[in-house]
């Protein structure tokens, strides 16, 4: 059995009345691209906030790297990146200070952080850039920098929410480039996204509807299941049952 890097069993997330997860049970396994695909309000971004240690199930077992999330949510966030497309990087701070900074709340050491941004300015070729201001960068560029700040510190898993809404097409496929080249490293990639183009490059993807997973398997396997030519195919016929 391949070892788990998340595992929910039955967890519920509510809101007084309002049930944003209903019994949510999946597994996440060693060297996974795990998509986790959903509408607005399917609760999403809710399990990723409980998952990454901001936000306590209301019951349920969550692990995450190890780390009970009811219990051990201090651990959990040491253990993981987390990059959202509302905020990721301060936009008042150079690229340098952004890095430095991060470095410093992932507890790294001085001389690690500065190895570590030497490499990940050289990496990115951003070395014209070390002293720009984040405001002044172009979304894409933005966007690169932020998911390699939240890889900073090598986490065991990273988790990316909408990481690539608003940029272009060809900054998509290398942002994904990236994300392959970090799953090769054994960072594993948990990631949500509105591109049902992207779904197609996950190892396997859950689809929820209204606070529960509907559906959870590999890309090809959903689209043999729903007869389906495509991820956004299978997910229209989730998400929009035919009504006889």
């Amino acid at each position: 059995m391949e070892n788990q890097v998340i595992k929910v069993r039955n967890l519920v997330k509510k809101f007084g009345r309002f049930v944003a997860n209903d019994n949510l049970s999946f597994d996440v396994y060693e060297g996974e691209i795990f998509g986790f695909l959903g509408a607005n309000g399917a609760g999403k971004t809710t399990a990723i906030r409980i998952l990454s240690g901001l936000s306590a199930p209301t019951s349920g077992e969550v692990i995450v790297a190890g780390f009970d999330a009811n219990k051990q949510s201090e651990k959990i966030k040491k253990n993981i990146g987390y990059m959202c497309q509302k905020f990721s990087l301060y936009e008042d701070l150079t690229v340098k200070e952004n890095i430095t900074l991060y470095g410093g709340i992932y507890g790294m050491s001085k001389q690690l952080i500065k190895e570590r941004t030497g490499e990940l300015l050289e990496k990115l070729n951003f070395r014209d850039y070390e002293n720009r201001l984040i405001a002044d960068l172009p979304l894409g560029l933005r966007q690169k920098l932020a998911f390699s700040v939240a890889i900073l510190h090598e986490p065991k898993i990273v988790f990316l929410d909408e990481p690539t809404g608003g940029v272009d097409p060809i900054t998509r496929r290398q942002f994904w480039e990236m994300i392959y080249e970090t799953a090769t490293r054994g960072i594993n990639v948990f990631v949500t996204t509105h591109y049902m183009d992207e779904a197609e490059y996950c190892d396997r993807i859950s689809i929820m509807s209204e606070g529960r997973i509907v559906a959870l398997d590999t890309p090809e396997q959903l689209k043999k299941q729903y007869k389906a030519a495509s991820v956004e195919e299978v997910f229209i016929k989730i998400a929009r049952p035919v009504v006889n």
